[in-house]
């Protein structure tokens, strides 16, 4: 069983002189020279900390400091632990203290918190600029004499999900939860020499794992588009030459609003991956026909579950494509090497209900313990891992996710399915998403498109839905407000639509 340094190594031995990744602020490095980079940095982080650190914490954006100094972590068999230069100062260091960081790298976006952070929790700090002569050209560190000691029981990574009145949860991946997937994913995806993977994802969100070890695990190139690059994808995968693409789906909506996603613009895509939030079958028609070539495919998986744990690929003719009671796109079955359960509310195996997933991709627990609580389930012998997440499950074994168990929305005394009533409303021609919402008593929907009277609305959705389901209140925006990871902002909506009754 290989660890992700482990697997860096070998390719880079395998194929020496292909791009292993490229970055606006170095350009294409290949995999020798990654490698080189990635084993005197791991010497600076070993001198900076007078010894090998525990936890290596990353306030870089996607830089080449950023993919280094991830990589120089796991060289020394430490966690690498992303934070973030646009987190505020405290829960950065409420992510270091988690963490137990001892060492801090920071690129140009970083620097500016990097000298109060690395006070306030005691980390040693390690500044990589890149503005006048880049650091990676007077990096003078000799390679790390130490040889590599990491063992796939060790902790690869640590990243920060929402919790509880605001305090993010650490979730620690292990190498050996990667091992299947990771193995999975090169197979399934057809990654390799040749193959040129679009990095669309920050460290803090963990599609990027995938995307950075699935290529430096078979030989493929990992290109990290610049911010702006993600406004116009079609230009992006064209001029850069990409193969494979992952980001969120609201990476379609964006620019399909601006006219940037015309049928036929990306013919040469080979493969398109969306996850982190729902996937509709209106926004995989409009993917589909800019990338004609490109299978699609929606993944799904909380961080606790290694990435994604389930995967569903839309049929090459969308006349054969699902319909789903929400409109979106199947979140697939279950990869091959895991297993799941569906509980109904009284904790019965079921057709609908809580998805439960237990395998080699499950993580072990939450940095702390306390979190634990609730989040897992014995059953038959075994442990699973509660996913907060309701589904379901056709006949062929295909799951259709119906949302969050904290996301379905009681008013009044009656239960609501917000994605239900998205579907109705984005049915709409006007409309091109929609996110139902409550606040108090009173439901709400935030839309995008062009305005239309609120009346409107309200008689379409009275046309399908039962009167407790219609939203009292519709409001429009231009674009609906995302979080760090590129996710719709539910959670903001909600609470400003409530500062507002």
């Amino acid at each position: 069983m290989s660890t992700l340094f482990g697997r860096l190594r070998e390719c880079a031995v395998r194929h020496p002189e292909l791009p292993a990744i490229e970055v606006a602020d170095a350009g294409s490095v290949r995999y020798r020279e990654l490698l080189d980079l990635v084993e005197r940095l791991a010497g600076r982080l070993v001198a900076a900390a007078g010894r090998p650190p525990v936890a290596v914490g990353l306030l870089a954006a996607r830089s080449l400091a950023a993919f280094a100094g991830y990589l120089a972590a796991l060289r020394v068999a430490a966690a690498a632990v992303p934070l973030h230069p646009g987190f505020p100062l405290a829960r950065n260091e409420l992510m270091c203290r988690s963490a137990t960081v001892d060492i801090i790298v920071a690129d140009d976006a970083g620097s500016a918190q990097l000298p109060t952070l690395a006070a306030r929790t005691g980390a040693a700090a390690v500044p990589l600029r890149s503005a006048g002569t880049p650091w990676y050209w007077t990096l003078d560190t000799p390679p790390l004499a130490e040889p590599y000691r990491g063992r796939p029981e060790d902790i690869a990574y640590a990243l920060f999900t929402s919790g509880s009145a605001g305090r993010p949860k650490g979730v620690p991946i292990r190498h050996r939860n990667l091992e299947r997937y990771l193995r999975y994913c090169i197979d399934r995806y057809a990654l390799g020499p040749g193959a040129r993977y679009a990095l669309a994802a920050e460290l803090t969100f963990d599609q990027s794992v995938s995307g950075m070890f699935a290529c430096w695990g078979s030989g493929a190139t990992v290109v990290v588009p610049r911010p702006e690059e993600l406004l116009d994808p079609a230009r992006f995968v064209v001029t850069r030459r990409i193969s494979h693409w992952r980001s969120v789906p609201s990476l379609i909506s964006i620019p399909h609003r601006h006219r940037m996603l015309p049928p036929a613009s990306m013919p040469d895509l080979r493969f398109s991956l969306f996850g982190g939030e729902r996937l509709t079958l209106d926004a995989a028609g409009i993917w589909a026909a800019a990338a004609p070539a490109s299978a699609i495919v929606n993944v799904y998986g909380p961080t606790e579950l290694t990435v994604d744990c389930s995967a569903y690929r839309l049929p090459a003719d969308p006349a054969r494509w699902p319909v789903t009671p929400n409109g979106t796109v199947p979140i697939g079955p279950v990869h091959p090497h895991l297993e799941r359960v569906v509980l109904t509310e009284d904790g019965h195996a079921g057709g609908q209900g809580e998805l439960c997933v237990r395998g080699p991709q499950m993580f072990d627990g939450y940095l702390d313990r306390a979190d634990d609580r609730g989040r897992f389930v014995r059953r038959d012998g075994a442990v699973w891992y509660r996913t907060g997440d309701r589904v379901r499950v056709g006949a062929d074994g295909v799951m259709v996710h119906l949302g969050r168990l904290d996301d379905q929305l009681k008013v009044r005394g009656y239960r609501i399915e917000p994605g239900e009533v998205e579907a109705v409303l984005r049915s709409h021609p006007k409309l091109t998403d929609a996110v139902v919402l409550a606040a108090g008593e009173t439901l709400y929907a935030v839309y995008t498109g062009e305005p239309v009277d609120p009346d409107e609305l309200a008689a379409l959705a009275g046309e399908r839905l039962p009167p407790y389901q219609v939203p009292a209140g519709f409001r429009h925006l231009d674009e609906l407000p995302v979080n760090a990871n590129g996710k719709v902002d539910r959670r903001g909506l909600a609470a400003e639509l409530a500062g507002q009754t």
